[in-house]
């Protein structure tokens, strides 16, 4: 009789034990994730020094090449787009396996992939365009504005593609950076900026809101992509998705150039460039190296994390840029860029803090062998 009741008890063991198993498996088919280690965290702030380097070094460049003789917004299109060389050897000595996809998944299609790449760019040159044509038409400050509104419609395409939850935290953080970023319609000065029309200033406004638009989408389709096609795939998805496309937009940037007839006054406007002919270059140079840097870590947070995530750390830059100006163009620090300051700050604190939340609960779960929970801010792609 005891005999009976141990092989009993060690029959249902097995059983709880295959549960626990089989709900573990079910978990991480469905996108769950193991507690981020300090491996996960070092890409994170990598990718994050990206977005907020490479976004404000691009916008100030670009203002930089406006504002002593540039006139063209093609050729400030073809400087935004063309760095992506520099990537190739990062994408040939990318690690061959993940250390955070488990998941083996058929290959797409080429055909299918090169569909996604060539959308992707055509994409990125549309809203690099309206970009530029923004830049050229308003002030820095009026500019990052603007661009503040694309957390707002990622937020919005998050919730329908992505079905992207809200918790109160993330909803603090989006709230405080938008706030932030609008703060600095009320330090701008026009007279700091070279004068334009009423109608050029209402045209340099609505490019930018499409602009920002088009960026919120293509942050939440990139997602998608990593979501439903990419599955399991390496880093190396990262780099392949910046070369391919921007060699897209590079392209149609060039045919821009060329059917405009911009590119018939590059020599002159060279010349006339107010810092010399080698300022002129190195501008277009580092213009295109940030803009990479950028782009990269952009679709680097989208593959670790979200984009929604990849689009708050972007915003977080944007006050940066105010604060830069200060120091490479003397523009006057007030109280208005300072108060922005603190409450980007603010606001990232908050979206980091539901990061430090949704990974100790996490590592809670799996340390207890129940199923991981999706985490609603670290919704890592799969």
């Amino acid at each position: 009789m005891g005999k009976l009741q141990e092989l009993q008890l060690h029959v249902a063991d097995g059983e709880v034990k295959e549960e626990k198993s089989a709900q573990y498996e079910n978990s991480k088919k469905l996108g769950s994730h193991e507690p981020r280690n300090y491996k996960w965290w070092i890409s994170i702030i990598m990718y994050a020094l990206f977005v907020i380097l490479g976004q404000s070094a691009s916008t100030l460049l670009g203002r930089l090449y406006y504002d002593k003789g540039g006139k063209s917004i093609w050729i400030a299109m073809v400087s935004q787009l063309a760095g992506f060389p520099i990537l190739v050897p990062c994408y040939f000595l990318a690690p061959p396996k993940s250390c955070t996809k488990t998941v083996q998944t058929q290959q797409p299609s080429p055909v299918l992939l090169a569909s996604v790449y060539f959308s992707f760019g055509i994409c990125l040159a549309a809203y690099t365009l309206m970009y530029a044509i923004g830049l050229l038409h308003l002030p820095v400050s009026t500019f990052s504005l603007v661009c503040a509104s694309q957390l707002a419609f990622n937020a919005l395409f998050s919730f329908f593609l992505h079905s992207q939850k809200f918790t109160p935290f993330i909803l603090n953080s989006l709230v405080l950076l938008t706030i932030s970023s609008t703060l600095l319609i009320f330090q701008t000065n026009p007279a700091s900026h070279t004068q334009v029309s009423k109608e050029k200033y209402a045209i340099g406004f609505i490019c930018t809101i499409g602009a920002s638009a088009g960026y919120g989408l293509m942050l939440s389709l990139t997602q998608l992509t990593f979501k439903k096609l990419l599955k399991g795939e390496t880093r190396a998805k990262v780099y392949e998705i910046v070369i391919y496309q921007s060699l897209v937009a590079t392209l149609a940037a060039i045919v821009g150039l060329f059917t405009s007839g911009d590119w018939k006054c590059l020599s002159t406007e060279m010349a006339e460039f107010e810092l010399g002919k080698f300022s002129y270059v190195m501008t277009m140079m580092e213009t295109a190296i940030a803009s990479q840097f950028f782009v990269l870590g952009a679709i680097g947070l989208i593959f670790e994390v979200s984009s929604l995530f990849s689009n708050a750390i972007s915003v977080l830059g944007l006050p940066v840029i105010p604060i830069l100006a200060v120091v490479f163009f003397h523009d006057k620090m007030d109280a208005v860029k300072v108060i922005a300051m603190v409450l980007a700050i603010w606001g990232f604190v908050s979206y980091v803090y539901q990061c430090y939340l949704d990974n100790n609960s996490s590592k809670n779960e799996y340390q207890s062998g129940s199923e991981i929970s999706k985490s609603p801010l670290l919704e890592e792609v799969s």
